[in-house]
């Protein structure tokens, strides 16, 4: 600090004033014998932070020659498909790799930066921006011989199950025009489940990935916390954010995880992941016999199936898929574990206050890559800006203001009864080798009305009331097609049930395991009357 007091620059503009206006914001008063010394120690501050800003950024490498971005373009009304899934289409590849991802079409929810390719968040109230690196997610795609087709159009701010929140269109639900394809991952779901991709990269802090891939029929993985890096990738919070794979197997899950998975020298949400290129869980799901689960123990949480939410028919559609297990053998029972009851509440009070903080630019104490450019156009809040948020957007940002004014330590005592809700899941994956239960609490249902902000959201809710929990509790949760259930308001419209197959932590080749046997054994799409 001495070296910076000592070399206050001459055209430093701090004065008492400033000490006076930052003081008040938490309420106090700095006394006046001291104002003096406070003030010459913020111009050392000042000069401090002018001299970072003034300094270049340091961007991760994208190897542009080896991976240029080829025919990039906003997509066009007239070329989109369901309703607006696409973001941007592009073409990236290096078409001399042969690898795991060979042949594999890949797009990557609008979140995900890629190098030179505008990037909307789903949202107006900034401009797009253009980022400077490729996500590491990006890189070991195309390192693996993936062909990066495009982005998808994602929910607003990320912060949506609809799918009709982006500022740039609705997406529609590749089974049935005018209903929900869920969100916040809606376009990349729609397009796998539509046949258009074979994968899509996304996001998940509350069943981003799960929740838009049981409605659209795809598989949707949420790995454990940190096995894969979120390094380029949008943050609501770290604590929630996962990313992982959509498709439509659970071998084509697998192949993808294996190429995105591993610590990459920068997040430090993935500081205990595996080296990059060491995980085999798709060569573990080759080598077993496909369909026998002889000795796998499969617990149906109760808690799962009870809460008043969950439509009655697709607690009976999971059951009666669940019970199919023993068919390969394994041995299925009922858990309770009465804290997942607990998980939607405790998830709640830790998003609704750190994403609020996110959206203020309040969040610290992490290390990665900061996306510096994105970080200050969001965080200067005008009432133009707040005008144009989503309902979910301002909620998210009035509770967290509210709670950390009102409750005091809450965060941290949300913090604590996470672990509490973690440690019920483990304690009773010790004996059952995964946990089965709804993904969603309903099939999707008909695009809401943009009116009111509780009109506008209520037909999403209680669409999470399953998944948010393990956002919090990092364990890995997957969501897979297991048959149909009709409309609730329009009988001869079927749409996907999803089935979430959920395990212990790191424990994420089980619950491919589990949903790659059932899937090799029972074909969902003949199940649709």
């Amino acid at each position: 600090m001495s070296v910076l007091f000592t070399s206050i620059s001459e055209s430093n503009p701090v004065t008492t004033d400033h000490i006076s206006i930052a003081s008040s914001k938490v309420g106090v008063k700095v006394s006046p014998e001291d104002e003096a010394d406070y003030t010459k120690l913020l111009a050392a501050c000042h000069d401090c932070a002018a001299m970072i800003e003034a300094l270049p950024d340091y961007h991760p490498p994208t190897d542009l020659e080896r991976f240029p971005r080829n025919n990039v373009r906003r997509v066009p009304p007239e070329d989109q498909v369901l309703g607006t899934a696409w973001a941007h289409t592009f073409s990236i590849k290096d078409a001399s790799i042969n690898g795991p991802l060979t042949g594999k079409t890949v797009c990557l929810k609008d979140c995900i930066t890629v190098a030179g390719v505008p990037q909307t968040l789903g949202t107006d109230i900034i401009e797009p921006w253009v980022p400077s690196s490729d996500a590491t997610v990006v890189t070991w795609a195309l390192e693996a011989g993936a062909e990066i087709v495009g982005t998808s159009n994602c929910e607003n701010m990320c912060q949506s199950t609809s799918s009709m929140s982006s500022a740039y269109g609705t997406i529609e639900n590749p089974h049935a025009k005018g209903f929900n394809a869920g969100g916040s991952t809606s376009g990349g779901a729609a397009l796998v489940g539509g046949g258009f991709v074979d994968i899509c990269i996304g996001a998940d802090q509350g069943g981003s990935i799960r929740v838009p891939a049981a409605l659209c029929g795809c598989v949707g993985l949420k790995p454990t916390h940190g096995l894969v890096p979120y390094t380029g990738i949008a943050s609501n919070d770290p604590v929630d954010d996962h990313a992982g794979p959509l498709t439509k197997t659970v071998m084509d899950a697998a192949l993808c995880l294996d190429a995105i998975s591993g610590y990459d020298g920068i997040d430090d949400r993935s500081l205990g992941a595996p080296k990059h290129g060491t995980t085999t869980f798709a060569a573990d799901l080759k080598l077993s016999s496909a369909t026998d689960l002889t000795g796998f123990k499969v617990g149906i949480l109760t808690e799962g199936f009870t809460q008043a939410i969950v439509d009655p028919g697709m607690k009976a559609a999971v059951l009666a898929a669940a019970m199919r297990f023993k068919e390969l053998g394994a041995t299925v029972e009922d858990v309770s574990i009465p804290d997942h009851l607990l998980g939607t509440a405790v998830w709640t009070i830790q998003q609704r206050i750190a994403g609020s903080s996110n959206l203020l630019g309040k969040v610290f104490g992490r290390r990665g890559y900061g996306l510096t450019e994105l970080d200050k156009a969001l965080h200067q809040w005008t009432q133009e800006k707040f005008d144009k948020a989503f309902p979910t957007t301002k909620n998210t940002m009035l509770n967290g203001l509210y709670l950390i004014d009102n409750f005091p330590g809450i965060y941290c005592k949300a913090q604590n009864l996470t672990r509490r809700v973690r440690d019920a899941y483990e304690n009773a994956l010790e004996t059952y080798d995964v946990l089965v239960l709804p993904t969603t609490s309903f099939v999707a249902r008909e695009h809401g009305p943009l009116t009111t902000p509780i009109a506008t959201i209520q037909p999403t809710v209680g669409l999470t009331s399953n998944t948010a929990m393990f956002d919090v509790t990092g364990q890995p949760a997957m969501t897979i097609p297991v048959g149909w259930l009709p409309s609730e308001t329009k009988k001869d419209v079927y749409l996907p049930v999803g089935m979430q197959i959920v395990g212990g932590l790191w424990q994420d080749s089980k619950v491919l395991r589990a949903g790659h046997a059932w899937e090799s054994k029972f074909d969902w799409r003949i199940e649709k009357p």
